[in-house]
């Protein structure tokens, strides 16, 4: 086990003893997947019904959507890391609460800080808001929200560390409006783009 991998596993181990909002509430943590070294962090808002009974990010409807983008542009799980800002499922998959986003988000940073990426791509309204306003939650609610961002390159700091933001459409928003995967393929050939100029993959 690689130095980052162990240092993810003890982060896990401390929320699993943590009494975080929604715990009781859920079935399983869903703390992340992919790649400890990568030097790209896909961050989603929380998990939902499949991902809640798994305990992994990403695997329903939404996860095969954002497998199929990733393999348009030549990119795989083992290039990535997955995680959401919840780390429990909100009920019935309702919006989460800014107590709920505060309790839960040093989890994320701390994540970020073990894998230090160079780049975090913000999936949907809440993760885009959340890096937008440089993890100050408070903040959150006066950044623009994703329709008016989404593959735009912005440069942030969050947690001391400087990581070039690409808010994308939450590969869910696919399921209901099918017109956002022409917006999906046009910001991942930026990220791809990004990443090869950086020479990151």
């Amino acid at each position: 086990m690689g130095k980052n991998e162990e240092e993810l596993r003890q982060i896990e181990i401390e929320i699993i003893g943590a009494d975080l909002p929604l715990k009781e509430l859920s079935k399983n943590l869903v703390f992340g997947k992919g790649n400890p070294e990568a030097r790209i962090v896909f961050v989603g808002e929380a998990a939902g019904r499949n991902e809640d009974e798994q305990g992994i990010p990403f695997v329903g409807a939404a996860g095969k959507n954002l497998d199929n983008l990733l393999e348009k542009v030549g990119l795989s799980l083992e290039d990535i890391y997955v995680t959401n800002i919840l780390k429990y499922r909100p009920p019935e998959n309702r919006n989460p609460s800014i107590s709920e986003i505060k309790i839960h988000t040093p989890y994320l940073l701390k994540q970020i800080s073990v894998i230090k990426p160079k780049v975090v791509c913000s999936l949907g309204n809440y993760a885009t808001k959340f890096f937008l306003a440089g993890g100050d939650v408070d903040r959150m609610k006066e950044m623009p929200g994703i329709t008016s961002v989404h593959g735009k390159v912005k440069m942030i700091e969050i947690n001391g560390m400087k990581i070039k933001l690409i808010p994308l459409f939450h590969p869910a928003a696919i399921i209901y409006k099918r017109s956002l995967i022409d917006d999906w393929e046009k910001d991942m050939e930026i990220v791809k783009g990004e990443l090869n100029q950086k020479k990151l993959l």
